[in-house]
């Protein structure tokens, strides 16, 4: 069982069996993405129907995404001891079992638990993912298998709130979890029927136990800390400085032992190729400031402007259409392109589109609301597909896992980070422009005066409800000016990023020849 040896590639699927499975890779690419937001929207339901507070409760989101975390990068080496295909459909097994767990859970110890196993299995999913599909099709498509891939994952984060929202209002918080279920079943007998007469070969590597440990201290400290930093009031808690030491201590004694070890559990050495490092720090801080742009937009749409959990997810749905459109189209021009002018012009449509949400105002109406998100769907097909065929260029196919997974894990912790900081943010810019207003608000003021005779006498209000109207207007333009500062800010990084695209070499035809062999 044990080789040492690169075999020959085997070849291509083609015709019925090649759509089965892409379909059933894809599904379960997109059962696990869609996990990492649909429950966002039922946290106070479950935390009501579990007699706990919502900031409890936030731990089924918080331990989920660290188990995800510390399991991703883990990936290439897990293929080298147990086959691609075999940890692919034990993944799913797995995935799916967790997913019933979850929604049978009676109490949040044994949700908690179940999202950790959940979590957990779930990081090698997406890298694998792109492995088999890009060994599944001919060389000279496999830009189309990783188009077909970028369909489901980005896809899977826009349609998370809207249907976590729909089925926690007409059915039960635990379905969120059960529809995993049949999905988990399908894609794992069809993969399993299609792929496992083309296993990878396995080596019995030793387990880097120091390395994994490491890994496992230094990921779940820090994505604690920047889960609850915000509600702790940061550095100003114990137990965020306790978390912070231990994640940089642990982070600088893991980069000298991985780096030093023959047998790393991660590979950081991949980070000595010029498309690797250019195409991932790239891909990351995209992501961050995308994700983190994606999950503000609907918390304002909720807090201001009164939306439902559901129309806050509807208003985000139209940013998959064009992604969902113009994937396939990507997946034929892409191999007659420089994917590095692909994804150039995928920043510079993204940097368009912040700008114009950096003029937003409160009483916005929901087209103008759906417009600029219709339009980011486009520049959403045009960066996965081109940065992902730059990072995996060149890479030989025994290689492919352990990139796929090291550039995934880089960019969902930066979608936790960028998260994270485009809170904290908005909240002091909110604080910031509620000091700078309410400085001019003042009895001494004729137009403030003004203002609250008119609201009085408009509305039939005493002095202490036309106050507290004001007030509550005055909150809502502080918050809009702060969103707006975060918009204007992140058009600027999209447009600061674009030189690390251009430290690449030129990637065509996808992933390059070698990654088409990928099992």
């Amino acid at each position: 069982m044990a080789t040492q040896q690169t075999p020959s590639p085997l070849p291509p699927l083609h015709g019925g069996q090649l759509i089965l499975a892409t379909v059933a890779v894809a599904l379960a690419t997109f059962m696990n993405v869609l996990d990492t937001s649909i429950a966002n929207v039922a946290i106070p339901t479950i935390s009501g129907n579990m007699g706990v507070s919502v900031d409890e409760g936030t731990w089924v989101i918080t331990v989920f995404a660290a188990s995800n975390a510390v399991s991703i990068p883990m990936t290439g080496w897990l293929t080298q001891r147990v086959g691609q295909i075999r940890l692919f459909v034990g993944a799913i097994a797995l995935f799916t079992l967790a997913s019933w767990l979850c929604g049978i859970a009676p109490s949040l110890p044994v949700l908690l638990f179940a999202r950790v196993l959940q979590g957990a299995v779930a990081g090698p999913l997406i890298p694998m993912s792109q492995a088999i599909l890009l060994g599944s099709y001919p060389k000279e498509k496999s830009s189309m298998a990783l188009a077909l891939w970028a369909m489901t994952a980005t896809v899977g984060p826009i349609a998370g709130p809207s249907l976590g929202g729909w089925i926690t209002d007409s059915y039960n918080w635990s379905w969120i979890f059960y529809i995993n279920i049949p999905v988990g079943i399908f894609a794992a007998l069809v993969t399993w029927s299609i792929y496992r007469h083309r296993e990878t070969p396995t080596r019995k590597l030793p387990i880097d136990l120091v390395g994994l440990v490491l890994l496992v201290t230094w990921v779940a400290a820090l994505q604690i800390m920047l889960d609850k930093g915000r509600d702790l009031d940061w550095f100003n808690s114990p137990l965020i400085v306790g978390l912070a030491v231990t994640a940089f201590v642990s982070f600088t004694f893991f980069l000298i032992w991985e780096l030093t070890e023959d047998h790393p559990i991660v590979d950081l050495r991949l980070f000595g190729q010029r498309n690797f490092s250019g195409g991932t720090i790239a891909i990351s801080i995209a992501y961050g400031v995308f994700f983190g742009n994606l999950v503000l937009l609907p918390q304002w749409m909720q807090e201001y402007l009164n939306y439902r959990s559901v129309d806050a997810g509807l208003v985000m749905a139209p940013l998959g259409i064009f992604a969902l459109l113009l994937s396939p189209v990507l997946g034929k021009l892409l191999p007659r392109s420089d994917a590095r002018i692909i994804a150039t012009v995928a920043f510079l449509c993204f940097a368009v589109v912040f700008y114009m949400r950096s003029n937003y105002v409160t009483q916005i109406d929901t087209w103008h609301l759906v417009w600029p998100t219709l339009l980011q769907g486009i520049p959403m097909a045009l960066f996965f597909v081109p940065l992902t065929a730059i990072i995996l260029s060149g890479q030989p196919p025994h290689r492919i896992p352990a990139a796929a997974g090291l550039s995934n894990f880089v960019r969902v912790f930066c979608g936790a980070v960028g998260t994270s900081i485009a809170g904290t943010v908005w909240n002091n810019r909110t604080v910031m422009h509620h000091e700078r207003l309410t400085e001019v608000a003042t009895s001494t003021n004729p137009v403030f005066t003004q203002q609250i005779d008119s609201i009085r006498a408009l509305l039939h209000l005493n002095t202490g409800a036309s106050n507290a109207l004001f007030d509550a207007m005055l909150n809502a333009q502080a918050a809009m000016m702060g969103l707006n500062d975060i918009f204007y800010v992140s058009a600027a990084i999209f447009l600061l990023i674009i030189p690390l695209i251009w430290i690449t070499r030129p990637a065509k035809g996808g992933a390059g020849a070698d990654a088409s062999a990928a099992h």
